[in-house]
């Protein structure tokens, strides 16, 4: 029987799931390693934890499992979207890989919006502008800060394509996470190298790019005795985690949206167009979806403004840990009305993506008063964090983008009072899948079609996932949120020079 591997390599871990022909999960398994922060919005990894991770989990799903190795027909990769694994001509990592959420680059965005003839003139090569987040601005970083290290450069591969490097033994990327790097054309699904020669950059650096189902290889002999499967397995092209995780949703057709709580926050709705927000607030990617696209509202920290809130300031309190902690906060924070009492929570803790495109943004709590409890402050974080993501959802909207369905996925999919929650802050119904594995099972599905078990990657999602619960408005919930709403979107402006003078003294 035919088996299929989904690798996600997150920001704090690696899941490694397998699933059969059918769409069923049979085995899964984690392994975290850790993230660090030399300097205040500066975040890297080391490549080697992911590969460690990738082997420890693939093994481990094979032990529950006891598939044959012979049946694992295809993997698909999935990872965190933006980072740079600078390798030198010998395949060597030359320095910690930077991430998605590191700040650092402020200065080299200017530098390409300057190069490209303005914000304008960037959009209409690569259809989105210069964020700090992005792949490009990192490369002009290691050129402007570390010499030696760029003139070690031979190759620049996102995280997931680093470990098909070490899976395959080639340098392939594909559509959908390439389109993060700022370098892709993303309407022709190539990459441009017009915007290359005005960085003076090698078209060379970058590896060739794929659709999301195509085989890009097979395992070499080294990978498939690490991994203990077979050198007739198939490697597909996969996609970036918010991709990914849109087709373990199901969101590959007009009029689907998914919302996504994780370590970030994600507003992701498909097109078979390519459209833009002439502001350049949401992104616009190739989709996963073999020739579509999609747009994209990204919140830097959406879960992580939770992970802070109940891991750095309440553990000790509560007198609780690890999912404890959370259970109790939660309780508490439903005790206290929505709105919070007029507690408002700005979740910018680490700079701020959509809308605003801000390295320096910052959090905040506005509204505080001597009635407001512990529950309080919890209730406003999580709410804070669904405002944040109705910023999304409303550009989208702006832009008349049918928005029929909303699937939630992530850590907030999971809790039924924060489903609730994105309910009434969105005003629409939010639906929840009778599995949700997320980018893994994505790119489990992508390499299920790639080995032909299905014909395309729609008929694959009609065949494996169904809606299993629903969530309605609560119209007086909601009516009180359309207050808060304003004076939320608001408050950003009103701090926003603030907020800048406390970034130089941090």
């Amino acid at each position: 029987m035919s088996h299929y591997l989904g690798i996600d390599i997150g920001t704090s871990g690696t899941k490694t799931l397998l699933i059969d022909a059918a769409g069923n999960v049979i085995a899964e398994a984690d392994a975290t390693y850790p993230m660090e922060q030399p300097q205040p919005g500066w975040t890297q990894q080391d490549p080697e934890d992911w590969w460690k991770a990738t082997v420890k989990t693939v093994r481990a799903v094979m032990r529950k499992s006891k598939c044959n190795p012979a049946d694992i027909k295809a993997i698909g990769l999935s990872g965190q979207m933006h980072g740079s694994v600078f390798l030198d001509a010998n395949d060597q990592v030359i320095r910690p890989a930077l991430l998605w959420n590191d700040q650092r680059t402020a200065a080299e965005c200017d530098e390409i919006t300057q190069a490209a003839g303005g914000r304008k003139k960037l959009i209409k090569l690569v259809a989105n502008p210069a964020l700090t987040g992005f792949q490009a601005p990192k490369i002009l970083w290691l050129r402007n800060n570390e010499k030696r290290n760029f003139d070690r450069l031979a190759k620049v591969l996102l995280p997931k394509d680093e470990i098909r490097r070490r899976l395959i033994g080639d340098y392939v990327s594909e559509v959908s996470d390439a389109s993060g790097t700022l370098l892709l054309d993303v309407v022709n699904r190539k990459w441009s190298t017009a915007l290359l020669s005005k960085l003076g950059l090698d078209s060379d650096l970058l590896p060739r790019v794929v659709e999301s189902d195509e085989v890009t290889g097979t395992l070499t002999k080294a990978a498939a005795k690490t991994l203990g499967l077979t050198t007739d397995c198939k490697v597909v092209g996969g996609a970036g985690d918010c991709a990914a995780g849109a087709v373990g949703n199901g969101v590959v057709k007009k009029g689907v949206l998914s919302t996504s709580i994780g370590t970030s926050g994600v507003m992701f709705v498909h097109s078979d167009q390519p459209q833009y927000d002439s502001a350049g607030r949401l992104h616009t990617f190739c989709h996963a979806v073999n020739g579509a696209w999609h747009m994209m509202g990204v919140n830097l920290t959406s879960g992580g403004s939770l992970q802070w809130w109940v891991e750095s300031v309440l553990q000790n309190l509560a007198g609780l840990s690890g999912k404890d902690v959370y259970q109790a906060a939660t309780k508490e924070a439903q005790q206290c009305p929505a709105g919070s009492n007029g507690l408002l929570f700005l979740p910018y803790l680490n700079g701020e993506r959509t809308p605003h495109a801000d390295p320096n943004a910052r959090g905040a709590f506005v509204g505080l008063n001597l009635t407001h409890t512990r529950g309080s402050m919890t209730r406003s974080v999580m709410e804070g964090i669904t405002f944040a993501l109705r910023d999304s959802l409303g550009i989208i909207q702006s832009l008349d983008v049918p928005v029929r369905e909303i699937r939630a996925s992530g850590g907030g999919s999971k809790n039924p009072f924060w489903r609730q929650m994105q309910s009434d802050v969105f005003g629409k119904k939010i639906t929840t899948l009778k599995v949700e594995q997320g980018p893994a099972f994505g790119v489990a599905l992508l390499a299920a079609v790639g080995d032909g078990a299905y014909k395309n990657i729609q008929s694959a999602c009609k065949a494996t996932i169904q809606v299993a619960d629903q969530t309605t408005v609560d119209r007086s919930a909601a009516s009180g949120y359309n207050k808060l709403f304003p004076i939320y979107r608001k408050l950003y402006s009103d701090l926003k020079d603030s907020m800048h003078s406390l970034s130089e003294l941090q």
